[in-house]
Order: structure tokens, then C-alpha cells, then sequence
């Protein structure tokens, strides 16, 4: 009988505990939101915590100054245990008290610790009696009955609820590889573009020294073979004469000719480390845009459950992929505005 009791208090105070939860955003947000960690109305940690609360301290309820010491020991624990848990579990911390005095682990914090203590006063002293009183005028059966579809109800519940934050959890894994590729991308471009300036500019400098050196090599063999034949200019034949500068003009010609030769080659290759450099940068661009739809596209297909916990726990962080995670809860926010405003 005391089984079936406690089994009753869990499912009742679930239900109340939503109410409040319900009841408070509502009042925050000006909207209903579900305040719930699973789909339908009740929140266990409210079933499980009160139920603890009443069956172990019932018994000190004629003394005060216990009752209340115990109490905000015993919720303390069971918050920051739940907390922890569902952190391990589920990779995300679902309230976070790290802006409060006196917070540890963002799980628990004195000021809550000691209103839930208060709350818990009123609950085995005033409410629970009432409670437990109303339970009594059910029928035995028909509470077995009750609580065999409530519990399906709530285990059914459970493996959707969990089913959608393991499916997340999957989104947010794909998009942060999806977003550290796209960063491996943008330092793969960066360092091509620098690679090829450097590989250019290289290569323009070594041919240009190749052709300062021929150039100024191949003057001065003619200013040496112009001044040569000057001096034999004045004691040749005029057609001595014709053939000194016929040699001459043809060293200018090979001259221009080496000029322009060198000038091509440094041009081709200036012509070929740019196309291989734009070949590399055009592919890379392409799997980056390729990689854009793909992280558009996951980010569009977050769950029903998703939504919804994102909306409940507005300070729900994941641990793994945190700023993967604040980007599609910035999304939905986005999306939820624009439909406000429709």
C-alpha cells in the first residue's frame, strides 16, 4: 500500500511542479511555454524530489527548525545529483545557477537551495496532508488502473524525450565537423593564395636576375667588341668597316632576341604557377559552398523535442558543442519572431 501512495505522490506533485513551472514562464515570457524536461505535463524532478522529501521527513514535521534544515539539505542534493546526472547523460546542463552567489557546479545555489526549504516546510506541513487526504477517496482499483496507464504514458514519454535529444546531440556533432572543416577551408585558402604570391614573386625574381645578368653580360661583350672594332675602324678598309658593324648590329639583335626569349619563359611561368594556384582555390571554394548547404540544411531540421527544450530551459547549454548549439537556439529564436510578426 505504501508503494502504491508513493507511486501516486510522484505522478501528483510531477503535475503540480509543471503547473508552477508553467505558471512562472508564463508570467515571464507573456506565452505559454512547456516547462517540462519530458512532453507531456509533469516534471519528475518535482515528482521524484517531493515524494523523497515527504516520505523521509514526515516524521520531523512537529519540529520546525529540522524539518527546515533537513529539507534544504535534502532538495540541495537531490537538485545538484539530478543536475549532474542529466549533464552526463544528455551532454547538456538544463538550468545553470553560475550567475548566483554561492552556486556549485551551476547546479545548485544557496538562495534556491533555501526557498526550496521554505517550499518544502509548507509541503509536508500544510499541502501534503491535503493531498494524501484526496488520495484516499480513490478507489484502489481504480488507481492501480491509473497509475499502470500513467506510467506507460510517462516511459513512452521518456524514450521519445531521449530519443530527441540523442537525435540533437547527432545534429550538433555534424554541424561542429561541418564548421571545423569549413575552417580547415578558410586555412587552406589563405595559404594558397599566400603560397602562390610567394611562389610568383619568387620566380619572378630569380628570372629577373637571370635576365639583369644576360643583359648586362651580353652589353658588355658588344660595348667590348663596339670599342674593339672602333680602334680597328681607323686603320681598316670601308668594307672592313661595313662588316664591323654588320657583326655589331647582329649582336643587338641577339641580344633583344635572348631579351624577349627570357622575358616569355618568365611570363609562362608566372602564367602556369597562377593557373595551378586558381585550380586549388576553385575546388576548395566549390567543397566549401558544398559544405555551407549541408550546415544550412542541418541546422533547418532540428526536432520537435529539440524546439521544445530549447524553448523550455532558456539557459540549456550542451557541453560539447556549446557555440554550435547557441547558433541553432539563436535560429529558432529568429524563426519563432518572424512568425510572431506574420
Amino acid at each position: 500500500m505504501q508503494i502504491y501512495y508513493l507511486m501516486l505522490y510522484f505522478f501528483v506533485y510531477g503535475f503540480l511542479g509543471w503547473c508552477i513551472e508553467v505558471s512562472y514562464a508564463t508570467t515571464k515570457q507573456r506565452k505559454f511555454v512547456n516547462r517540462g524536461f519530458l512532453n507531456g505535463p509533469i516534471c519528475p524532478i518535482y515528482g521524484v524530489g517531493v515524494t523523497v522529501v515527504v516520505y523521509f521527513l514526515t516524521p520531523y514535521k512537529d519540529n520546525l527548525i529540522l524539518l527546515y534544515a533537513l529539507s534544504t539539505v535534502l532538495v540541495t542534493v537531490l537538485e545538484g545529483l539530478t543536475g549532474y546526472l542529466m549533464d552526463k547523460i544528455f551532454h547538456h546542463k538544463w538550468w545553470d545557477y553560475t550567475n548566483q552567489p554561492l552556486n556549485i557546479g551551476g547546479y545548485v545555489c544557496l538562495i534556491f537551495s533555501l526557498v526550496w526549504g521554505v517550499a518544502c516546510v509548507l509541503i509536508v506541513r500544510v499541502i501534503h496532508p491535503v493531498i494524501h487526504k484526496i488520495l484516499t477517496f480513490i478507489p484502489h482499483t481504480l488507481g492501480l488502473v491509473m497509475l499502470a496507464v500513467l506510467e506507460i504514458c510517462i516511459f513512452v514519454d521518456l524514450y521519445v524525450t531521449a530519443a530527441g535529444i540523442l537525435k540533437l546531440n547527432h545534429q550538433l556533432e555534424a554541424m561542429a565537423k561541418i564548421a571545423a572543416e569549413l575552417h580547415e577551408i578558410s586555412d587552406k585558402l589563405g595559404e594558397n593564395i599566400h603560397e602562390g604570391m610567394m611562389d610568383t614573386i619568387e620566380a619572378t625574381e630569380e628570372r629577373r636576375k637571370k635576365l639583369e645578368a644576360a643583359t648586362a653580360e651580353s652589353r658588355k661583350k658588344l660595348e667590348a667588341a663596339t670599342e674593339e672594332g672602333r680602334r680597328k675602324l681607323e686603320n681598316v678598309t670601308e668594307e672592313s668597316r661595313r662588316k664591323l658593324e654588320s657583326a655589331t648590329e647582329e649582336g643587338r639583335r641577339k641580344l633583344e632576341a635572348a631579351t624577349q626569349g627570357s622575358r616569355r619563359k618568365l611570363s609562362e611561368g608566372r602564367t602556369r604557377i597562377g593557373g595551378t594556384a586558381d585550380e586549388a582555390r576553385q575546388q576548395l571554394q566549390a567543397r566549401s559552398e558544398e559544405l555551407r548547404k549541408k550546415y544550412e540544411e542541418l541546422s533547418g531540421q532540428g526536432g520537435a523535442v529539440s524546439r521544445r527544450l530549447m524553448k523550455a530551459f532558456p539557459r540549456m547549454e550542451s557541453r560539447q558543442y556549446k557555440e554550435t548549439f547557441n547558433e541553432l537556439r539563436e535560429k529558432l529564436r529568429l524563426k519563432e519572431k518572424m512568425k510572431r510578426k506574420k
